[in-house]
């Protein structure tokens, strides 16, 4: 493939990729604008629900039939859903539409991420040239987290928040076209078997497994039957799956990936990653304006989410130095280190200090995997299963953030209300008034209000309780540490340096 011809198919990818990575940042930013003119703040969350949910149940899905069918195919179509829920959100007329739209674009975005990754493995035949441009890629995701806000608000404010969905359609039809126009791909005369019931059985289960992550602790008790029948119904099917599988001839996943030791090492280590970052982003924008008293969380966000960037292409560019086992012992370290730095970071704590330690956290924790995850996967599999086999690190990273976000929601929502009633006498907050004064949005938006003691009391408290909180990304990093040892010993290999070490072993055999 000439260079020009791999230009035009990388930008492709580029725009797919930054359309779907930016709706989620764009659209949080206009959600103040959407309820105002739809209404239905009572169930705002399942905007960004509805969307995780349909994109991670799919993931895999479209991973394994872009490796039977044509990466270009199941790209074509994964924008094309996703250009169609845009559209249709910017219509929506109510908040119910507006969710079932998401969705439709959930479904979408779960074809372009790992396709995304996919087609440049399969064009790229050097890996070196495939991890820089995984790292240039997985730091458009950096990048659109940091500008998404802003772009979301600007559209909002000026344009109306209906542009935040529209503004998808010139990118995403800009890609389709040039990825359509450039990319040839072989076709197969032989017509692979769809597994049906597998991919019914993976949808069902990781739904179930997600819709009890996201409603435990807040809209059902975890202890109460709604959430024990979800989890029974994710394990069953669950366990239903792996037996389909096992008889599959096509299996949506093949099981015998789950014997090469990096491949579970990646599982286990994106897992962890995704927690953590996560964790992070759930609480640090509560802590920084509730706690630290910051105008706005764009002080810690943005430095986290740039630095993410960056420490996505400096391993990307550089992870031939070292093996994926220690860039995965370095990325959980890391991650420990900066989540005990926060369970006990001050609640007076300099604008500073904090920017420092969202830089550790991207750099070090976040970053490096952000990458070198894909690479590592992409190189110790079968090219037959590349598809599937990114798509499983986008899969387990957002089911490890969902797991680390709720279970972390609930360790401080418990440490709030547990401080909070403990001090409430000595600080004379009425028993009636504990559940009203206990809501964090008191600190953000109706502080002026509150005595100055009692408003450092519940800073206090509520600052003490997310400290507590990142414990949970401490023990995930622990137990991401295991990842290192379960990988093997595998690293980048200069195919030119492979190919001459090659030739020198023959050359020595004949000699």
């Amino acid at each position: 493939m000439n260079n020009k011809r791999a230009g035009f198919i990388v930008l492709a990818m580029a725009l797919g990729l930054l359309m779907s990575s930016l709706d989620n940042t764009i659209t949080s930013a206009a959600i103040s604008h959407i309820i105002s003119d739809i209404n239905g703040f009572d169930r705002i969350s399942w905007v960004f629900t509805a969307y995780m949910l349909a994109a991670t149940s799919t993931m895999l899905v479209f991973g394994k039939l872009s490796d039977m069918f044509g990466r270009k195919l199941f790209y074509l179509i994964g924008i094309t859903v996703f250009l169609l829920g845009s559209a249709l959100c910017g219509m929506a007329q109510d908040m119910t539409q507006l969710i079932v739209f998401r969705a439709i674009q959930g479904v979408g975005s779960g074809a372009l991420l790992p396709i995304s990754f996919t087609i440049i493995y399969t064009i790229f035949s050097d890996p070196k040239q495939a991890a820089k441009l995984s790292g240039v890629f997985a730091a458009i995701f950096g990048l659109s987290s940091v500008a998404g806000p802003q772009i979301g608000t600007f559209l909002a404010e000026h344009w109306g928040w209906r542009w935040c969905f529209y503004v998808n359609l010139p990118l995403g039809i800009l890609s389709f076209i040039t990825l359509l126009l450039t990319l040839q791909e072989s076709r197969s005369e032989h017509r692979p078997k769809i597994d049906y019931l597998g991919t019914l059985l993976l949808i069902v289960s990781t739904v179930s497994f997600m819709l009890a992550l996201e409603w435990g602790g807040k809209k059902f008790a975890w202890g109460s039957w709604p959430i024990i029948a979800m989890m029974g119904a994710a394990v069953v099917v669950g366990y239903l799956f792996v037996q389909v599988e096992r008889k599959a001839q096509e299996p949506v996943l093949p099981l015998p990936l789950f014997k090469n030791r990096m491949v579970v090492a990646i599982v286990l280590a994106c897992l962890c990653q995704g927690a953590i970052m996560f964790s992070a982003i759930a609480y640090l924008p509560i802590f920084s304006t509730a706690v630290l008293g910051q105008a706005n969380s764009n002080g810690l966000l943005t430095p986290m989410m740039f630095s993410l960037m960056v420490g996505a292409v400096l391993f990307g560019f550089f992870q031939r130095f070292f093996s994926f086992r220690a860039v995965i012992a370095f990325s959980m370290a890391a991650g420990i280190v900066v989540s005990y730095l926060l369970s006990i970071v001050s609640h007076d704590a300099s604008k500073w200090y904090m920017i420092v330690l969202m830089v550790i956290l991207g750099v070090g924790a976040v970053g490096p995997l952000m990458s070198v995850a894909q690479n590592a996967v992409a190189m110790s599999v079968e090219r037959k299963y590349i598809g599937v086999s990114s798509s499983i690190v986008g899969f387990w990273r957002n089911i490890g953030g969902v797991l680390g976000a709720s279970i972390m929601a609930t360790i401080v929502n418990n440490d709030y209300q547990s401080l909070i009633q403990a001090g409430a006498e000595s600080h004379h907050i009425p028993v009636e008034k504990i559940a009203e004064i206990a809501n964090p949005e008191q600190l953000i938006r109706a502080n002026h209000a509150i005595p100055a003691e009692m408003l450092n009391f519940i800073r206090d408290s509520l600052g003490t309780a997310i400290n507590h909180g990142f414990i949970l990304p401490m023990v995930f990093g622990a137990v991401g540490l295991l990842a290192a040892f379960i990988a093997g010993p595998l690293r980048y290999v200069d195919p030119a340096a492979q190919a001459q070490s090659a030739k020198q072993t023959v050359v020595s055999d004949l000699a």
